[in-house]
């Protein structure tokens, strides 16, 4: 077993037991903290999957912004007996069980006995391990620079120019709103 295999089976581990934890702790904020560890963990598996970029996104907008909004609208509302039992057991648990059961049933299939099963060689850009013609790119992040920002090829600089000023007139408006309330 190799460092790569040994990493991905502890992330993994650690990615399913805070699941659980998310969705089993009786305390709603306990469960939003699991649910930080959750979208880390996610990023260390697409770290091992080489894709950088969205590693930093998740960690940037799942595990930074969207995780402090729920732990933001958990307390700022003024739920009655917070601390002993805000999470109750839904009295369908077993039909969650039943699918979760059948879902990973269907994945199992997927990966093992599937005639649609994607050999590694190939990879989701359409580039070969065999291929030399059209190598792969050094680094994911510097990739997705060079399209942004190519003074060379068609860039995208004007589409991401106009969203930065969509979100900072919404951070305005945001601002204008929350002081018209005061």
């Amino acid at each position: 077993m190799d460092l790569a295999t040994l990493l991905f089976w502890i992330v993994a581990v650690i990615l399913v037991g805070s699941a659980l934890l998310v969705v089993g702790l009786n305390n709603i904020v306990h469960s939003a903290l699991a649910l930080v560890v959750v979208f880390a963990m996610a990023a260390g598996i697409y770290l091992l999957a080489n894709a950088e970029f969205i590693a930093i996104v998740q960690i940037l907008i799942y595990a930074g912004a969207v995780t402090i909004l729920i732990l933001f609208a958990l307390m700022l509302t003024r739920t009655v007996n917070i601390q002993t039992n805000s999470n109750p057991i839904n009295k369908y648990w077993w039909l969650g069980v039943i699918i979760s059961a059948l879902v990973g049933a269907t994945i199992l299939f997927a990966v093992t006995v599937s005639p649609h099963f994607v050999t590694p060689a190939s990879s989701a850009l359409g580039y070969s391990a065999h291929n030399s013609t059209c190598p792969l790119p050094p680094n994911n992040v510097v990739y997705i620079g060079n399209l942004l920002y190519s003074p060379t090829c068609y860039s995208y600089v004007l589409p991401f120019e106009i969203a930065s000023v969509v979100l900072l007139v919404a951070i305005i408006g945001a601002i204008v709103i929350g002081r018209e309330e005061e």
